[in-house]
């Protein structure tokens, strides 16, 4: 990333879509936790006659359409949980389902915290994904930058990271010039001790703060340098594609 390099650091106001890292105590996520809440209430019992008997396959279906909950434990991450639990939309669909609990701060979930995963996936329809899952051959990408925004981009749709083809190429040749070790030696981010990297010109901080589950820890690997990158977008600007110059 440019000069003024300010971008790059993850700040530390609340924003309704950051990932940034909860404080001590907290659970870092991608996406805010809600409490899960119950009420009940003391109903007149039902004449006899009209009782429902309930088979053990009936109460198997109920079992299965009941929605699942998760309570949050330290290191816990919105886009983990999402990707662990397979939950449809992934970390941003999470957090709307327990916004009402979260409220607008989804930036800190505290351990504990219970949150709302939706309806259990039904076995046949679980099996039958599975089984599409290992027909598809696997994904091979080239060793080279058309492979690498390709690499990331499956790797953000699973995670609902926003952004294109086209959005991340503008941006790369625009930091980096396609070139996976570059490095910023001259902007406030290097007198600071911490400058710009990779492809997408990323501080570690910031890199830290969006990486995203499954990529490398190296804030050179292409892969993970532009994912990061990506993700750090999408808290900020709504999508890689939004950003057209020093971000």
């Amino acid at each position: 990333m440019p000069a003024k390099g300010k971008h790059r650091r993850p700040k530390q106001n609340p924003i309704t879509r950051k990932l940034a890292l909860a404080g001590t105590g907290g659970a870092a996520l991608t996406l805010p936790l809600i409490s899960a809440t119950t009420a009940g209430a003391v109903g007149t019992s039902a004449p006899a006659a009209a009782v429902t008997t309930v088979t053990a396959a009936t109460a198997v279906n109920v079992a299965a359409a009941l929605p699942t909950t998760y309570s949050v434990v330290a290191g816990d991450t919105l886009s983990e949980i999402a990707a662990d639990h397979s939950v449809s939309g992934g970390w941003k669909q999470l957090y709307e389902a327990n916004r009402t609990v979260v409220g607008d701060n989804p930036s800190i979930i505290r351990p504990g915290i219970k949150l709302t995963l939706g309806a259990q996936e039904k076995a046949a329809t679980a099996a039958k994904s599975a089984a599409k899952t290992a027909a598809k051959p696997a994904s091979s990408y080239s060793n080279n930058l058309d492979g690498w925004i390709r690499e990331s981009l499956d790797v953000m749709a699973k995670h609902g990271i926003p952004g294109s083809y086209n959005g991340i190429h503008r941006n790369v040749m625009r930091e980096s010039s396609g070139n996976p070790k570059a490095i910023n030696l001259w902007d406030i981010n290097a007198r600071n001790g911490i400058p710009s990297k990779g492809l997408l010109q990323v501080i570690d901080p910031t890199f830290k703060a969006y990486h995203v589950p499954g990529t490398s820890l190296d804030s050179y690997d292409p892969v993970a340098n532009i994912t990061a990158a990506c993700n750090y977008a999408a808290a900020r600007y709504g999508s890689i594609d939004n950003v057209n110059g020093a971000y």
